[in-house]
């Protein structure tokens, strides 16, 4: 009786090991997908936030202007801007849009 009892213990003992174990894997499988997608996530809000604080305010686009381009910029007119169709190839003359092929 005494064997059979010690038996199914260390039998026991190793299933719940082997299920702990299991587990164990899958929450660290969920973990490291949930780490790499926070990690793009961070890599593009700091590519919105340098965005952002450089190019969002107009005081900085005219010194921008000034020290990189020179006069090489001239401003436009909204009714002079024309539809880029990423799609087609094209350059229509309607209502200002971007088409973004890639979303």
């Amino acid at each position: 009786m005494k064997k059979i009892l010690t038996i199914s213990l260390i039998f026991s003992l190793i299933v719940i090991t082997s299920l702990i174990k299991n587990s164990t894997k899958k929450i660290d499988e969920k973990l490291f997908s949930l780490k790499e997608n926070i990690s793009d996530l961070n890599l593009e809000l700091d590519n919105v936030k340098l965005e952002f604080d450089y190019l969002s305010s107009p005081e900085n686009l005219i010194n921008y202007q000034n020290l990189y381009f020179e006069n090489k910029l001239t401003r436009k007119s909204i009714n002079e801007i024309k539809i880029i169709d990423f799609k087609t190839e094209k350059i229509l003359s309607n209502d200002v849009k971007i088409i973004d092929s890639e979303r």
